[in-house]
């Protein structure tokens, strides 16, 4: 007998999004935008049909593992196949002189990363930076299992500390879509990039990124957040070692039908991006990620003494072969206006937000998501209009 994963096409839904008047809007429905939920690629994969059903027998996947002659023994050889030709397709990191590692996840990653990049020997932790504004759950994930290798330190701006440290890069950043370098100006710095973003839908790829330690998720390349599959490309061969070492201690190994099922999605993504036939699978997604944008700018716009969005460059993607701007995930909105916590205003219109305090940034701001479903988005929208005119006229 088999197991079959599938899904099964239905029509997507329309972009339109109308002006509206507060009398007609259903404020009850509470839109959650503080999450990252990539739920907007539905649409797409749905348009696939069943081009990613994978079958798998019983007697398949009973091994703990997948390759022993590799370092990492229980990286699925499909898969680590897929994330090379994706990555080689795209251009946006280099991979040959790499080891892969493969976790549940970047989140599990970026803790197999601080436990092989961490000192094993000194008297106290190293210091983990990263710059504000910072990824929210950064300071949570370093401190949760109070590490005698390794701590949180904040700010990578207000970093003085002399000796080694670990600054976590992440680039385009989460929250504010900016490209980042690192920040803190020392000679014993220990660099981590996630770079769950750094994919054309959402960035130009103005080079390929070729770091010691880089992290990567199908949550945010795919959409395919709960499969629960990350990597990451360690140049250094210890590093990886330990790196997998952390993996075999805390969940020995990672699902292989999950990792199949990312290699299929993978797969499928470099061929639509090869063959005409296909839906391309960045510009579908890109497309759809500038929409968004110019519809929120929109609005934002009508009323830009109340609101702002941060500005981005024009840069050339030479995966695409053309000039754009970044279409982040996620939105950095601010309130220009006397409301001190803006999260507690949109909260108030059951929208729910990321307050900027949880990035070590000002609570005049807000991350929220743009990877909702259509009917969420444009809800948002017809909120954030009303909202403006409300707060104005008061």
């Amino acid at each position: 007998m088999s197991c079959i994963i599938k899904c099964s096409p239905i029509p997507s839904a329309s972009f339109a999004i109308s002006e509206t008047t507060e009398n007609n809007i259903n404020w009850d429905t509470i839109i959650n935008l503080d999450h990252g939920d990539p739920i907007m690629y539905e649409s797409y994969w749905r348009k696939m049909g069943n081009k990613c059903d994978i079958t798998l027998s019983g007697y398949q996947s009973l091994s703990y593992f997948a390759n022993v002659k590799n370092l990492c023994w229980f990286l699925e050889p499909k898969l680590e196949e897929e994330i090379k030709r994706l990555h080689n397709l795209v251009g946006n990191a280099i991979v040959d002189d790499h080891y892969i590692v493969v976790g549940t996840g970047s989140s599990q990653l970026i803790q197999a990363s601080l436990y092989a990049l961490s000192p094993p020997n000194e008297p106290e932790p190293i210091s983990v930076v990263s710059a504000a504004p910072f990824y929210s759950a950064y300071a949570e994930v370093v401190n949760f299992v109070k590490s005698g290798l390794y701590k949180w330190a904040g700010d990578a701006h207000n970093f003085v500390k002399n000796g080694s440290y670990i600054e976590l890069i992440t680039s385009p950043n989460n929250p504010n879509g900016v490209i980042r370098k690192p920040v803190v100006n020392g000679d014993e710095g220990i660099l981590i990039h996630d770079l769950a973003y750094y994919w054309p839908q959402y960035t130009a790829i103005t080079s390929p990124a070729n770091h010691d330690v880089m992290l990567f998720t199908v949550s945010k390349s795919t959409g395919h957040a709960g499969s629960r599959i990350g990597w990451a490309l360690v140049r250094d061969k210890e590093v990886a070692r330990k790196m997998t070492k952390f993996m075999e201690i805390s969940t020995i190994g990672v699902s292989k039908e999950a990792q199949l099922r990312a290699a299929k999605i993978l797969g499928m993504i470099c061929d639509s991006c090869l063959d005409p036939t296909l839906d391309n699978f960045f510009e579908y997604n890109k497309s759809v990620m500038i929409e968004r944008w110019q519809r929120l700018r929109q609005v934002v716009k009508a009323n830009d003494h109340f609101f702002t969005l941060p500005k981005y460059p024009l840069q050339y993607c030479l995966f695409t072969r053309s000039f754009y701007e970044t279409h982040h995930a996620f939105a950095w909105l601010m309130c220009k206006g006397s409301e001190d916590d803006l999260e507690k205003l949109l909260k108030g219109h059951n929208i729910l937000t990321r307050s900027g305090k949880k990035f070590g940034s000002d609570p005049k701001c807000v991350r929220l998501s743009m990877l909702s479903r259509d009917e969420d988005f444009n809800i948002f929208l017809q909120r954030l209009m009303v909202i403006q005119r409300v707060t104005n006229a008061n």
